[in-house]
């Protein structure tokens, strides 16, 4: 005789000749040897699993069934395991069974045909998920573009959403900067209307307003900027070189209208344009200088010659006052005196006379030798 013990946390499987019969509940069992029966016992803290024997074997056994919870996983689904009411494993395509003695077993399936994770389980998302999950952050100052398969589905706003991996739909998320952005043009040769080769440094600020028409456009940033050059080739090659120095700060504006013509194929607002640089070739700037610099010289020498009349003028009005007053005549002759006793370091006077009659003598004296 054999003897099986089947204790409180186990069952035993009775098998006859290899074939499954019922289960059996704790308790002493004994078999003949030879009888051909053999148990098999199980601990019910572990899934129900028998070596060497399929799922549908044990399903047909009603008092079985009571116990054990049997779970069929498609695939296309997952199945959320949770033991008494914490997840603690996610069930891909197969057959599961779990003994429901000790533990209470709920099952939650979920359809990957689509893809995102359901919004009461993204809220607290178990870290036990994260290894099945693809994330996707948007950021404040973004737009997300999804797509299944590459097929446009909806805007995402900011925040953080979860997709299932290894599903039969391809998730992609497209994220749209909505910030103001800044494309430069550098170095760009243009021809004017006169034939002269320069060099432009242009700049524009531009912010996308529509992120799906943005992304429906291949080589965005590579089209603006085509765009902006052939807009400002456009506008130099009609003007000659002075035309242009004079007017440009007035070509922002220009380009500025130009390219918010070109806003609703873009889907962007430019909101500034303006030219940083014009570099002119080295022979050119050169007779550019020599050109201010001869404007230069004349301005000066034409203030040169207004002065000089000026003062002409004032020297033959000062002579006629002095010719027609004696008085004048006389205090002029003293202010040019005093000018020359500052400059003479010692004056030497001989003969009779204060010092003030001999000065008078020798001013006389000179008054009459001019009008001699």
């Amino acid at each position: 005789m054999e003897t099986t013990i089947v204790k409180q946390d186990e069952r035993g499987l009775l098998f006859h000749k290899g074939s499954y019969k019922n289960v059996l509940k704790p308790g002493t069992y004994r078999h003949a040897g030879w009888s051909g029966n053999e148990i098999i016992v199980l601990e019910v803290s572990k899934a129900f699993a028998v070596h060497g024997k399929e799922l549908a074997l044990f399903r047909q056994d009603a008092e079985l069934a009571q116990e054990v919870a049997f779970v069929d996983v498609q695939d296309n689904e997952y199945v959320l395991h949770y033991e008494d009411g914490r997840l603690v494993s996610v069930l891909s395509a197969g057959s599961y069974a779990y003994w429901n003695v000790l533990k209470e077993h709920r099952f939650t399936r979920v359809d990957i045909r689509q893809p995102e994770l359901p919004a009461e389980l993204a809220a607290s998302m178990p870290m036990r998920l994260m290894s099945y999950c693809t994330v996707f952050e948007v950021a404040s100052h973004e737009r997300g573009m999804l797509h299944y398969n590459g097929v446009f589905q909806r805007e995402l706003a900011p925040g953080k959403y979860y997709f299932w991996k290894n599903g039969p739909v391809g998730v992609q998320v497209k994220v749209v900067d909505l910030r103001q952005q800044q494309l430069d043009l550098t170095g760009q040769e243009m021809m004017t209307e006169d034939k002269i080769t320069l060099r432009l440094n242009f700049v524009c600020q531009y912010q996308i307003v529509d992120p799906v028409r943005t992304l429906e456009i291949r080589g965005f940033e590579e089209q603006v900027y085509i765009t902006l050059q052939l807009i400002l080739r456009e506008y130099v090659g009609t003007m000659k070189l002075d035309d242009l120095l004079r007017v440009k700060q007035e070509i922002g504006a220009y380009v500025l209208d130009r390219l918010n013509g070109h806003s609703p194929r873009f889907g962007v607002r430019f909101a500034s344009a303006g030219v940083k640089d014009i570099i002119l070739p080295g022979e050119v700037k050169d007779i550019l200088n020599t050109v201010l610099l001869a404007e230069k010289r004349a301005q000066a020498n034409l203030i040169m010659r207004r002065e000089e009349t000026a003062s002409t003028r004032s020297l033959l009005n000062t002579a006629k006052l002095m010719e027609e007053n004696g008085t004048l005549y006389r205090l002029k002759e003293l202010e040019y005196l005093e000018k020359i006793c500052d400059r003479v370091g010692s004056i030497s006077l001989t003969g009779g006379g204060n010092l003030l009659e001999q000065l008078n003598a020798l001013v006389g004296a000179k008054k009459a030798g001019d009008h001699s």
